[in-house]
């Protein structure tokens, strides 16, 4: 049922929790291992979505799915959230969180180069605007405050923050060809993801003892980035009837998640940042514009 009002305040709810993301991993990661982080985040964004699978009455999908609905489960899991966080992780424990973040909201530009050999879509001119736009974006964004100097802090963490949005692209195209309950597969791609990281820190020896404000970290990351929040996003889709009615809102979460950091992390924020940040969502609105025509 459409209700414009709820679907509102479920993107509210989402900008919101999305916004904060980058806070809560900086500070989980300045307290534990980036792997076991992730670990712990992923052990509860598996329980808290097995929860919404339960509460939804979606638990006897199980049953019916085939071993190859699994395989693909079990490689949409690896890219996302396996890969994709522990690429992202390590580009925060090298970048200042204000240049990891928007760094990484360049994916939807990112879907387009992937889309032309996948999905065989040829550019087109309004395309390729759209990425040099945003690609400006992310050379200013690099620069960290530096622009005339060429000289970036951490070549390394800038190309693990733009890989992630490469995974996360890839893992869009595999997903959207799966035609299967979302909250579902997303409950079996966590599920994967959790046995892939499991299997990673115990060949690579990695303690599982955390403090505190790690545990706590990794149970804000757990819920608010990868489970309910998620789950709010398509909720609030579902109750607008037409996605664009609030799809564009989700342009405003890296600019209130710099809010966060500038006040919780006490990140002084580069005029580079604000400004490389505006030129890649300009890119993506361009990308994604679409000329209404009158009947």
């Amino acid at each position: 049922m459409i209700n414009q009002k709820r679907a509102y305040v479920l993107a509210g709810l989402t900008i919101l929790f999305w916004s904060t993301s980058a806070t809560a991993f900086k500070i989980g990661l300045t307290q534990t291992n980036n792997l076991i982080l992730l670990f712990y985040s992923i052990l509860v964004a598996v329980i808290v979505l097995f929860l919404i699978v339960l509460v939804q009455g979606k638990l006897n999908h199980l049953k019916k799915y085939t071993r190859k609905d699994y395989f693909n489960s079990a490689i949409v899991g690896f890219l996302n959230p396996f890969l994709y966080y522990t690429v992202l992780f390590k580009a925060y424990t090298l970048l200042p969180a204000q240049i990891a973040q928007p760094l990484n909201f360049v994916w939807p530009i990112t879907l387009v180069l992937l889309s032309i050999p996948i999905l065989k879509q040829p550019i087109t001119i309004k395309a390729f605007i759209a990425m040099l736009i945003s690609f400006i974006g992310v050379f200013f964004i690099s620069s960290q405050g530096n622009v005339l100097d060429f000289d970036f802090s951490s070549p390394l963490g800038i190309f693990l923050a733009l890989g992630s949005s490469v995974v996360w692209a890839l893992f869009w195209i595999f997903n959207m060809k799966d035609k299967r309950d979302e909250v579902v597969k997303l409950f079996l791609n966590f599920s994967f993801a959790f046995v892939f990281i499991l299997i990673y820190a115990i060949i690579d020896n990695i303690p599982f003892a955390v403090n505190n404000i790690a545990v706590f970290s990794s149970i804000y990351i757990g819920i608010f980035e990868m489970g309910v929040t998620f789950v709010l996003w398509l909720l609030a889709l579902q109750a607008a009837g037409r996605a664009e009615k609030v799809g564009t809102l989700i342009y405003l979460t890296p600019f209130c998640s710099l809010l966060f950091i500038h006040f919780v992390l006490k990140e002084k924020i580069f005029l580079t940042t604000i400004i490389g940040l505006l030129l890649i969502v300009t890119g993506i609105i361009i990308q994604n514009y679409k000329k209404k025509t009158i009947i």
